[in-house]
């Protein structure tokens, strides 16, 4: 790390979720839930993101055909099955999207767009924000592409993979991103500091997340529901003291194929009760920035 680079550890003080101000959410809500749905563009000339089928002898080739197409598969048909279970509750997401996937799957984005979905930034492609030569021109580049899209310059990010250098949050905050999914920290959002003011991580989830999940640790199907469940309730209970966020992060290749998309209803049902808001990063930017005017977190 260079002399003049900030860890978050540096950006965003430490403070235990029992020593803060309170929170109030509307309608004595006691839980945000959070839905996130990954869309990303998977360059057929690079290494594909994720590997469900690894190469014969374990020989990385290109193109990865194979990997592409499960890829492929999500934006052609478990992408739909996510929005039907999301539709059926009534609920927007929000579409973490890498931009050029504007370009090349407008159809998928067109949909998302119309039924009212926030768009969150989610890099250009979907490669490591390490392996960019130049992150402000990328940056610029999709919040650019976005707002053609959909007539709205995006106002969250979330790097690919969660990737980010030290600086990275200085060039977003530049670009006009006031809120990030990078840091996992927390169950409510949280204030820190960059080179061109204030931003807001968001309680993003890796636990909740089928990337980790399925792709990484390889569970059964029927365990996301399990985590889902488990925490809701936990965060149900603690909700009527202090609200909680819970994030579900998903994405059409993994959720949406048809040995899982059943869990994913399910959990979506399990939750939608009352004292539950379903809301957007930006729904839970605009209540969070609100409450800090009167008297929230410092």
């Amino acid at each position: 790390m260079s002399q003049d680079a900030r860890s978050p550890a540096q950006r965003l003080p430490y403070q235990s979720i029992l020593d803060r101000p309170q929170l109030k959410l509307p309608d004595h809500a006691r839980v945000v839930v959070w839905p996130v749905v990954n869309v990303e563009d998977w360059e057929i000339s690079r290494p594909m993101a994720r590997q469900v089928l690894p190469a014969p002898t374990a020989a990385p080739v290109l193109p990865d055909i194979a990997n592409w197409s499960w890829h492929e598969y999500g934006m052609r048909v478990g992408f739909w099955r996510i929005k039907a279970a999301l539709d059926n509750i009534g609920a927007k997401a929000t579409l973490s999207v890498n931009g050029r996937v504007c370009e090349t799957y407008p159809v998928v984005a067109g949909a998302a767009r119309d039924a009212g979905w926030e768009f969150m930034a989610h890099g250009y492609i979907q490669m490591p924000t390490h392996q960019v030569d130049d992150q402000p021109s990328m940056i610029q580049r999709t919040v650019d592409t976005i707002k053609k899209f959909t007539g709205k310059a995006p106002v969250g990010w979330l790097g690919p993979g969660l990737t980010q250098t030290f600086d990275t949050v200085d060039h977003l905050a530049r670009a006009g991103i006031r809120y990030i999914g990078d840091w996992a920290i927390d169950d409510q959002p949280m204030r820190f500091d960059t080179d061109a003011g204030s931003m807001v991580a968001m309680p993003y989830t890796v636990e909740l997340n089928d990337i980790p999940m399925m792709a990484v640790q390889h569970h059964q199907s029927d365990v996301f529901l399990k985590r889902v469940t488990d925490t809701f309730d936990r965060l149900y209970q603690e909700g009527a003291d202090q609200p909680r966020v819970m994030c579900m992060a998903v994405h059409p290749f993994l959720s949406g194929v048809p040995h899982r998309i059943r869990y994913f209803e399910e959990a979506l049902q399990y939750v939608n009760r009352p004292g539950v808001l379903f809301w957007t990063g930006e729904q839970l930017l605009e209540w969070f920035e609100a409450q800090l005017a009167v008297g929230g977190q410092p």
